[in-house]
């Protein structure tokens, strides 16, 4: 995202875009690779109401946070690019806020992996989780990322 400073992301949180709702895919493609036709889109609030779930210590992933929502409204999957959009939204709505704090930093990308478009990048989120527990790795040599190490062992299950 740019500009985030004179973005108000609370207002964005609240607004629900016509959703939740379903869509029926029909690219062969986009059906192979995620299952099935059924495609959920979550409002960027209900990202907000589960990541403020995940307690001290624990973390989730985008992808597990999906796999909840499509689980639960008889859908095949829950469409990734509007997640990883609200997942953010809910990073910066609550930096913006003054209280009612969502512990964005526990929401991981895949496999564990960081993320660099929550508020102060890659470095707030990495000490943050290094304060609760955690140990981040770095991997690569050029396209250098981080992620929290066993990740998958303090991942909570929704």
């Amino acid at each position: 995202m740019a500009n985030e400073d004179k973005k108000d992301f609370n207002a964005m949180l609240q607004r629900d875009n016509d959703m939740p709702k379903i869509q029926i895919v029909t690219d062969q493609k986009t059906i192979e690779k995620y299952g099935g036709e059924r495609m959920y889109f979550a409002p960027p609030m209900e990202y907000d109401k589960v990541m403020k779930t995940i307690p001290f210590g624990k973390v989730i992933t985008v992808g597990k946070i999906r796999e909840h929502f499509a689980a639960h409204n008889d859908a095949d999957f829950t469409d990734p690019i509007t997640a990883g959009i609200f997942v953010s939204i809910a990073a910066w709505a609550s930096y913006q806020r003054k209280d009612d704090e969502t512990p964005y930093w526990r929401t991981l990308k895949a496999q564990g992996e960081l993320n660099p478009k929550y508020p102060g990048g890659i470095e707030a989120q990495k000490e943050k989780l290094e304060a609760e527990g955690h140990t981040i790795v770095q991997r690569g040599r050029k396209n250098i990322r981080y992620y929290v190490k066993d990740y998958e062992a303090v991942q909570i299950v929704l």
